[in-house]
């Protein structure tokens, strides 16, 4: 400890056993309007604790009436919001410890000195301490920084909680709110905290009033603001049997991102030489989660290796698993495998070798995807396939095929899009097994006060509808007589803009209450597109080349589109069109 002589307590933190995060208030509304005490009438004292370095700090004056709050600030930056404490000074030197008892109607205050004589020197052998300031020795302190390449640097949860349940932050998940170049350090000497932020600070949106800030910006996601923060302290304090990192100074000090904790006060849930994990109870009430690392630090990363081979049969490819390394206090939660013609496999064997057989000469991209605790690792292989399986199924130009009747059959599988709002899909008994349906089972929509939500099929990838020579569509429909039923076309290409590839609306209107009827929707001369887009519109699906094969790869089915008034459903069955080069059935389990 050859630096101890350069030790000083300024804005050490205390620990405070018995701390409260809120005020003591004693409370009697019945009073009205309560005057503060004269100073004269308020005492509080100072006695000896377990050892040399504790102390009990106590209210002493007499009970007030009326609604009051009594705070001790004990002259380093700590408060004890409650009656009494117990208050830890591991250094010596001369405090103002000072009692505020506040009332609805003002607040009076007095003052004593505690004069410390002795040093705990434990204090610079707790290991915590030294690995959070790199110890006395370290005269520049130790810097920390989001492990922002990690899943969950930042996160959100409800309190009391690691703060990751709700939001858990993915590797740069925060790029561009100039957060990623901030730096907090950590010194023993002097306890100093020192926030650096290039002048910038990413905040929540409810403390973008703080004084502190300015040029405040909302870039859509809380606020960026202008701020220039000011030298700070730090202390490690256990409270109930938990470890706390406080930090205080005369601006805002906080890991980066300002979510106004409670008291500035950090539950400490790992704290080791090269990893930090800390949660605060924010001004919302939640707990928000922060994942820090020294600067300069290169975690250890998870390794997975996984290799494509071909197997010998016909078509026929292997993906093989090779776990490497996971870090200690990693884990891989599953692996799945896109072998890129619909098939997709999922595991959580990671030294499984998956098999799968194409059907269908070509080129297919294979994507192993690790999900991980510390993200996603993504590893893609090109299988090429030079001829058909011998058991492809030829391409039938002219033959209408059932993709799925909810039973026994199924070419793709049934989603639902809720369109911002409320709606689902269930596969459920045929609520009137009677000519022309008297299949089990069939898909209920339903939506509520919703406009657009839509029941939908998305053929697999590379799969895609031909309309040369058979363009009609039809899907059994049972519900209410005069609902609409509206069947389109949409291209996924395009994410989120597919509706400008969508067909016009071909609508069909129910004739008859709980009776099955046959819908047909027949796409000649049917226009797709915008025109105002500029690079997409025709005026008949079927006969452009550009629309009518290699093109469309999704069915979508609304009831009543455009009406949000009530709650409307609709039972589906039997959903077919146009055969799908090399697409199969599969009968259900």
């Amino acid at each position: 400890m050859n630096n101890l002589k350069y030790l000083s307590f300024i804005g050490l933190m205390v620990f405070a056993v018995l701390f409260s995060c809120e005020p003591y208030e004693d409370t009697n509304p019945e009073l009205g309007l309560v005057a503060p005490p004269a100073e004269s009438e308020m005492d509080f004292s100072i006695t000896p604790g377990v050892d040399a370095y504790r102390f009990n700090i106590e209210m002493t004056s007499p009970s007030l009436n009326g609604i009051y709050t009594v705070t001790f600030d004990l002259g380093n930056g700590s408060k004890i919001n409650k009656k009494s404490g117990v208050a830890y000074y591991p250094l010596p030197d001369d405090y103002t410890i000072t009692m505020t008892i506040k009332t609805n109607n003002g607040s009076s205050s007095i003052s004593k000195t505690l004069t410390t004589t002795e040093t705990d020197y434990s204090l610079f052998d707790n290991p915590m301490m030294i690995a959070l300031s790199g110890g006395a020795d370290a005269l520049e302190g130790k810097t920390w920084v989001l492990d922002s390449l990690s899943q969950g640097h930042l996160g959100v949860g409800p309190a009391g909680s690691e703060g990751l349940e709700w939001w858990s932050a993915a590797p740069l998940n925060k790029s561009g709110f100039e957060i990623y170049d901030d730096k907090l350090t950590f010194k023993m000497i002097g306890f100093e905290a020192i926030y650096e932020n290039n002048g910038k600070s990413y905040v929540k949106d409810f403390r973008g009033d703080d004084p502190n800030y300015s040029n405040v910006v909302d870039p859509g996601d809380d606020l960026i603001v202008d701020y220039t923060p000011q030298p700070g302290s730090w202390m490690i304090e256990e409270d109930g049997g938990k470890m706390y990192l406080v930090l205080s100074g005369p601006t805002p000090i906080y890991p980066m991102f300002d979510t106004g904790a409670q008291g500035g006060r950090y539950e400490i849930f790992a704290l080791e030489e090269n990893f930090m994990q800390l949660a605060s109870v924010g001004g919302d009430g939640n707990a928000w989660a922060y994942r820090l690392i020294p600067e300069g630090y290169v975690p250890p990363q998870i390794e997975l290796e996984a290799n494509l081979t071909e197997t010998g049969e016909v078509n026929t490819y292997n993906v093989a698993l090779n776990v490497l390394n996971v870090p200690a206090g990693e884990s891989i939660n599953d692996v799945t495998i896109d072998f890129g013609d619909g098939t997709v496999y999922e595991t959580q064997d990671f030294n499984e070798v998956v098999s799968n057989t194409y059907m269908r000469q070509g080129s297919y991209q294979v994507t192993v995807t690790a999900n991980t605790s510390l993200g996603e690792i993504v590893h893609t292989f090109s299988a090429v396939v030079a001829a058909n399986h011998p058991d492809y199924e030829p391409f039938l130009l002219d033959a209408m095929v059932t993709y799925n009747d909810f039973s026994e059959v199924s070419m793709a599988s049934m989603n639902v899009d809720q369109a911002g709002g409320s709606a689902y899909i269930e596969v459920v008994d045929n609520p009137n097994r009677i000519y022309p349906n008297k299949s089990a089972k069939v898909l209920n929509f339903v939506k509520e006060n919703n406009e657009w939500a839509n029941a939908y099929m998305q053929l697999p990838a590379g799969y895609r509808f031909d309309l040369r020579q058979r363009h009609t569509f039809k899907v059994m429909v049972y519900g209410s007589a005069g609902d609409n039923i509206l069947l389109k076309l949409e291209n996924t290409d395009r994410g989120g803009n597919a509706w400008q590839t969508g067909t016009a609306d071909l609508i069909y209107t129910i004739q008859q209450d709980n009776t099955w009827e046959i819908a047909e929707f027949d796409f000649s001369g049917v226009s797709a597109g915008w025109d105002w887009t500029g690079d997409i519109f025709t005026g008949d699906v079927v006969a452009d080349d550009n629309f009518n094969h290699d093109f469309y790869n999704v069915v979508r089915i609304m009831v009543n589109p455009g009406d949000n008034s009530d709650v409307f459903q609709v039972y589906l069955d039997e959903l077919a069109g146009p055969h799908v080069e090399g697409l199969k059935s599969a009968t259900r389990n």
